[in-house]
């Protein structure tokens, strides 16, 4: 008897059928996807299966090449109730900022070249100026620098400023963000000695003032961003321990984390420090995040008196951690939008996010459930029930915002397998769905899903398959 295996195309049969699969993805990928599928089918045979008809094989040879050429760094929907997601990327860019990012990617820019003079020029002059206008009124003793993120702004400051010599923080004050990373460790690594004053609780002025000797080369304040102590506490204020530090000659360094440039609390979300409220305290060195709260691209702001930020400029490090092109271009296009306070919230993603009324996301979410409904069966409960959003990367830890999510319920009572292979087809669609399992129900908070993306979020509910 002949084998069915003989009645396999060639490859080259194959690739004269896939003109459109090899101008999408190469003529290389595709045809190891074909010889992947033959091979698939070649073991199907030695099992009994049946021979694929052409069709069938061909269908599965574009699916293949379609999956394999898809970019790892997928867009995802952000329905977790989690606006700052660090693992969904933070904050998403403003237009104007994005714009910024594209030109700079496709042409020659003057990222260290000075066009009035000619000569060399200083990549953090593209956005040092505007920080300082921002933060400090245009202070001309006000300066800035900019590394890849806010704990490479801690690291760089330390060795800078510190090597070698003494740091002086509270207790209290001694965080670990995400992926274990403490501050303890970063100061080891910047080559400084930790000098740990005041207990988990409780720090006084006289810790501050008790705790420097000869080796001394700061006093540092870290923003407990991403948790709170409550009860039986006592914190120093900034003014204090400036006061401190300066009298002994030292300087005073604020990390804050996560930082914004804006009044939260005028905007009627919870009040957050700013690099303002930081310098006009006394503090001689601010870090924040760009890509947090400030509604930025990945970077890492220093900002200060200018004899230190030139210092700090001088380091070693600060090349080994100096940002790109694009990534100032979105930095400075997200400061210019500062300028404009009135339509801060109207064109900046991040407070647009944060500040959306309760209401239209209700109203979406109506909108919404209809459709989900039919892709799901009538056999699901679907309802739209208020919830609470985290800010999330850190800041505001125990405060959350109202917002209204769709809540899917199986049916039964033993559903958790079923909410698990829910959760999965929702992650698995062309673009994937990021929702969470709560209360043996599947939630899908709708504050990160604007009007302008319903549309998109709908037409694939059709291919969910559970």
């Amino acid at each position: 008897m002949t084998s069915p295996r003989i009645h396999l195309p060639s490859v080259d049969r194959l690739l004269q059928q896939l003109a459109d699969t090899i101008d999408r993805h190469g003529r290389q990928p595709v045809t190891g996807c074909i010889r992947a599928e033959l091979a698939a089918a070649r073991e199907g045979l030695r099992h009994g299966l049946p021979l694929p008809d052409e069709g069938a094989l061909l269908a599965a040879i574009r699916r293949r090449a379609d999956e394999t050429g898809r970019a790892n760094l997928r867009p995802v929907f952000n329905l977790t109730g989690t606006v700052l997601h660090t693992n969904l990327g933070r904050a998403l860019l403003a237009e104007d900022a994005i714009a910024l990012m594209v030109e700079a990617a496709r042409s020659p820019c003057a990222l260290e070249y000075d066009l009035a003079s000619g000569g060399r020029g200083d990549r953090d002059d593209l956005v040092s100026e505007l920080l300082a206008e921002l933060i400090a009124g245009g202070d001309p003793n006000i300066a800035a620098t900019i590394v890849n993120n806010n704990a490479a702004a801690v690291l760089l400051t330390l060795n800078a400023l510190a090597q070698g010599k003494e740091a002086v923080v509270s207790r209290g004050e001694l965080v670990e963000i995400g992926g274990a990373f403490r501050v303890p460790d970063v100061m080891r690594r910047a080559q400084v000695k930790l000098v740990e004053i005041g207990t988990t609780n409780r720090t006084h002025d006289k810790d501050y003032a008790e705790a420097i000797g000869p080796k001394t080369a700061l006093l540092m304040k870290v923003h407990t961003s991403n948790y709170a102590v409550v009860g039986f506490t006592k914190v120093v204020e900034e003014k204090a321990i400036a006061d401190i530090a300066h009298a002994a000659g030292l300087p005073f360094v604020v990390d804050l984390g996560s930082g914004t440039l804006t009044d939260f609390a005028a905007l009627g979300l919870p009040a957050e420090p700013t690099p303002q409220q930081a310098l006009a305290a006394g503090a001689d060195i601010v870090t924040f995040s760009g890509d947090k709260l400030l509604g930025g691209p990945q970077a890492g702001l220093i900002v200060g008196r200018k004899d230190l930020i030139a210092k700090i400029k001088k380091n070693p490090l600060k090349r080994a951690l100096r940002v790109g092109k694009t990534t100032l271009a979105a930095l400075e296009a997200t400061l210019r939008l500062y300028r404009d306070p009135d339509r801060l919230t109207e064109r900046l993603p991040t407070l647009r996010l944060l500040t959306r009324p309760l209401a239209d996301i209700a109203a979406g979410a109506e909108r919404i459930r209809p459709a989900l409904q039919a892709a799901l069966g009538e056999q699901f409960g679907i309802s739209v029930e208020p919830c609470r959003s985290q800010i999330g990367s850190g800041a505001l830890p125990v405060e959350s915002l109202p917002s209204a999510a769709l809540v899917v319920r199986p049916p039964g009572k033993k559903s958790g397998k079923l909410l698990l292979n829910i959760e999965a087809a929702f992650r698995g669609l062309p673009m994937p769905v990021i929702g969470y399992i709560r209360d043996d129900a599947y939630h899908l908070d709708l504050r990160c899903l604007e009007a302008k993306d319903e549309a998109r979020f709908v037409a694939q509910l059709a291919q969910l398959k559970f």
